[in-house]
């Protein structure tokens, strides 16, 4: 009696995939917070692609007209429609250039994060013994520490650029993404077609790749959506207090933090750096949680 050959599917990709397509678009259509919160990634990706052109002046360029007679920032109208900060800068331009900052290293980073946490976590879940102790005893450590405190003292040792901020982040956030993906794994590794494949002599990298990794895919997007608005959030944090994205480069922590100087005479500079912060954040987060009940195979689909 010979061995069972596991059943590839036989089903054309491009039909699954216009499926799938419309089901995103239907759901998308009745949850109008996801709606929404799309629509500002959306917008908020066209414009750090488009920052050059959009961008009404140089962001690091002073301005003699950007400062009042007295030395104070311009407030918002004229030729500076969001007004200037206190080094006579376009707080419009550098809010576009800053968006461009902020999206480069959330997604950078946390698609290294993303990377070494599914690969780690896999790792430890199918192997288990020695390999998942020293893996999981890793991860502790690592969350073990404040992870802001672990990012500004890293970034003393490294130095502040975008190219450190992003490796930072990185070296921290893999953790979380690791441990959810190490149980995923302890347990998709001791289903039937998981047994019947090491029974056929397949070897573990093709198992782990071939069969146990489609299975990670949707918490793999789900949680990769969630972590940028977190990285964002750390950068902006560690520009506020002087040690993320070097000056002159626009930053939204950088601009909070003139904002937070300057709030009682140029309250714009802490608004509108602080409103982008939020909306993004929020709209990275909801749309997380969207795809979390989009691709969760047990939510029965909304009416």
């Amino acid at each position: 009696m010979t061995a069972a050959q596991p059943i590839e599917p036989t089903e054309p990709i491009e039909p699954r995939v216009r499926d799938g397509l419309r089901r995103a678009g239907r759901s998308l259509l009745r949850d109008i917070p996801a709606l929404v919160s799309v629509a500002v990634l959306v917008l908020l990706v066209l414009a750090a692609i488009l920052a050059p052109l959009l961008a009404p002046h140089d962001p690091m360029r002073t301005y003699a007209e950007g400062l009042t007679a007295r030395g104070a920032p311009v407030p918002p109208g004229g030729e500076f429609p969001l007004g200037t900060d206190p080094n006579g800068r376009d707080v419009l331009s550098r809010l576009l250039y800053g968006a461009r900052v902020s999206l480069t290293i959330g997604v950078v980073a946390n698609g290294l994060a993303t990377v070494v946490g599914v690969v780690a976590g896999v790792t430890a879940g199918y192997f288990g013994g020695l390999v998942d102790t020293v893996i999981s005893r890793i991860t502790d450590m690592v969350m073990s520490f404040p992870i802001l405190l672990f990012c500004v003292a890293l970034i003393s040792v490294t130095g502040p650029s975008q190219r450190n901020v992003v490796l930072v982040i990185a070296l921290v956030y893999w953790t979380y993404l690791a441990r959810v993906i190490r149980g995923m794994v302890l347990s998709l590794r001791e289903r039937e077609f998981v047994t019947a494949t090491r029974t056929l002599g397949v070897s573990d990298t093709r198992i782990m790749v071939r069969h146990i990794l489609p299975h990670l895919v949707p918490a793999i997007i789900v949680y990769a959506t969630l972590g940028v608005a977190s990285s964002i959030l750390i950068e902006s944090s560690l520009s506020f207090i002087g040690v993320g994205v070097p000056v002159p480069e626009a930053s939204w922590g950088q601009m909070v933090d003139d904002g937070r100087r300057y709030y009682e005479v140029a309250p714009w500079l802490l608004f509108a750096p602080g409103l982008c912060l939020i909306a993004t954040v929020l709209a990275f987060n909801l749309a997380g949680d969207w795809l979390r009940d989009l691709l969760d195979p047990t939510a029965p689909e909304r009416r």
